[in-house]
């Protein structure tokens, strides 16, 4: 008898609105699991750049097992390549002169591994309001890449998104390309070409008064 009453009680107007809320509910979470399945079959775009750490003042390095944000700016081991995992913002994070992947384990220590194929070696990027960039483990949600101000690794399961510490920006190296098929600009050679006999012709015209 309650749960009858229960249901009378209920207008169709909160019905709707009950109904509402749900299918917002299930688009979202559709949209969630979309943006966090691997795309393994498109070409992955990778990028080219320096992790600039806000609270030490130097830039991200993968340095065999040791990971650490004290490189300077033109750092050959704080170059990275950064190539897309999902549809999404997820991506690997690898040292171009190390050749290991940037992880995290299950202690929340970061560490370089040579294969980067796990979860705890991929990383959401959240783009902060302050327009500084914030880097969440995917194994490990709610944990974040961040350093001290000596460039040392802190422990992810005492960060969190507000913090200086987990604040990075994006920059250029300096260094050379580091493909090999991204070379300098040629400069734009003329080609002389030998004239014809019109083009004398029109000359001499010209000249004629």
């Amino acid at each position: 008898m309650k749960k009858e009453r229960i249901m009378y009680a209920m207008s169709p107007r909160s019905i709707y609105i009950s109904f509402h809320f749900f299918v917002l509910w299930c688009n979202a979470q559709y949209v969630r699991e979309q943006g966090a399945v691997t795309d393994q079959l498109s070409r992955r775009q990778v990028r080219v750049y320096q992790l600039y750490s806000r609270t030490s003042g130097k830039h991200v390095q993968i340095h065999g097992r040791k990971v650490t944000a004290t490189a300077e700016d033109g750092n050959t081991f704080a170059r990275l390549f950064v190539e897309t995992d999902t549809f999404g913002s997820r991506v690997r994070i690898k040292g171009a002169e190390s050749g290991r992947y940037l992880c995290m384990n299950r202690r929340g220590k970061l560490v370089g591994k040579p294969n980067g194929r796990s979860r705890d070696c991929i990383f959401t990027e959240i783009v902060l309001e302050n327009n500084y960039t914030a880097f969440q483990n995917a194994k490990y949600e709610g944990w974040y890449m961040a350093f001290t101000r000596k460039g040392r690794p802190i422990k992810a399961s005492r960060t969190r998104e507000n913090q200086r510490e987990v604040h990075f920006i994006k920059r250029l190296h300096k260094g050379p390309p580091p493909f090999p098929n991204v070379d300098r600009p040629k400069r734009f050679e003329f080609i002389s070409l030998p004239s014809n006999r019109r083009a004398k012709r029109n000359r001499k015209s010209r000249t004629s008064p």
